[in-house]
Order: structure tokens, then sequence, then C-alpha cells
């Protein structure tokens, strides 16, 4: 499941060149940057709901709704009919597909974004990859750097694969669910259809249409109200 084909529909986004000679799909990751850069032209066909910073070399489809406080540094690639909302921060080297939406308090930062895809709260994506119509819940962190040195590794056949990234959010296949506040650990691969529960701290790979549940024990107990 390691292949861009394994994890995404490419006719899911006008950006499939990114993928271009990547044998395994993390290595589009090294690729956003040049082709954003190469790609990335001027022209706002957005509406603005409010004041927005709009860096240079940012490109936005028509349909497009950005809300006030919101800052994309570019360069940036962003679809039709998506919605920027309040005090999303888009950094650079992003590209977002058509019918988006990027919420509230939003963190992006590399990422390629196929259509479809809902990051509606308090999220953020380093140097990851969402495929079509995969959805976050609110506060779902991907995190993108190792706490210990070295790159980023992926288990394949049971064994540690240097992927030469020494950032690597996460992987997320087409019609995947992120439950709220799960964090999802570098080099995390989620497969088509697969869920994550609320709140998982997850780690390396999920099959497509499997179920990470997180089985944390909740204690209840009577409540003694105390006299007043």
């Amino acid at each position: 499941m390691f292949k861009p084909a394994d994890l995404f529909d490419l006719s899911q986004t006008e950006h499939a060149a990114i993928f271009d000679g990547c044998t395994y799909a993390w290595e589009a990751l090294k690729k956003i940057k040049a082709y954003v850069e190469a790609n990335a032209k001027s022209s706002l066909n957005n509406k603005c709901e409010g004041v927005a910073f709009i860096g240079k070399n940012v490109f936005i489809g028509e349909g497009t709704v950005v809300e006030d406080g919101v800052m994309i540094k570019g360069p940036a690639i962003i679809g039709r009919n998506c919605q920027i909302r309040h005090n999303a921060y888009i950094r650079e080297h992003v590209v977002v597909g058509d019918n988006c939406m990027v919420g509230n308090s939003c963190e992006l930062k590399n990422v390629l974004i196929f259509n479809g895809c809902q990051v509606p709260h308090f999220n953020y994506l380093g140097d990851s990859i969402l495929g079509y119509k995969a959805h976050l819940g609110a506060g779902v962190i991907a995190s993108n750097l190792k706490s210990l040195p070295g790159n980023v590794t992926v288990e394949m056949d049971g064994v540690p694969f240097d992927t030469g990234l020494r950032k690597f959010g996460a992987l997320i296949g087409d019609h995947a669910e992120v439950g709220c506040n799960a964090v999802l650990n570098p080099g995390s691969i989620i497969g088509r259809g697969a869920v994550i529960y609320p709140g998982v701290n997850w780690r390396s790979i999920l099959p497509a249409n499997m179920i990470a549940k997180n089985k944390a024990e909740i204690e209840v107990v009577v409540r003694r109200l105390r006299e007043t």
C-alpha cells in the first residue's frame, strides 16, 4: 500500500504530476516545493470576507471564499469552491484541491490536499498528503519531525525502511477519517476508507478499511454532592 495509486485516486487532483516517477507515495513530498514554485502564478479569483494577507505567487480558484484573518504566505495553489476560514495559516508550498475546507486556526505546510477534503478546525498538517474526501476531526495533528535524530522510517516487510525524509507527516488515503484530537506520528500511513477514533496516538501503518480504536478504560462513579 505504498504506491501512490494504492492510497489515492489520482484523477481527483489537477496536480497528479507531482507523483510522476514516484515508486513510493511519500516521494511526492520532496516534489511539492518545486511543483508549486513552477506553477503558482499570482491570480486571485476568490471572494474575501474581511481582511486577509495573501502573499506573492498565490493562485486561488473561482468560487473560493477567504475569511477574515487568513494568512496565505505562498507560494500556494488553492482550487475552486473552497472555504478558507477565519485565521487559517497556509504557509509555503501548499496545494489545495477543489471543494475543500481549511478551517479556523489550521496550519498547513508543504502539503497536497486532494479534492473534497475537510481540514476543519485547529489542525496541523506538515509534509503530508490527504486523499480524495479525506476528513480530519478537530484538533488532529500530523507531526512531521521525529524527536530523535535521523530520517523517518516506515515498516516494510517487518523491517524499518528509510524514507530519506527528515520531515514526513502522514499519508491519508481517500475517504479516510481521523477523529478529533488524534495524533499521527511521523511517517503514518492511513489506508483508503480507514478510520482512526478520537484521541488515538497513532504511529505506523493502518491498512485500508480498518478501524483503530482507543481502548483506554473510563471509570464511572457516583457523584457525591458537597453540602453548601
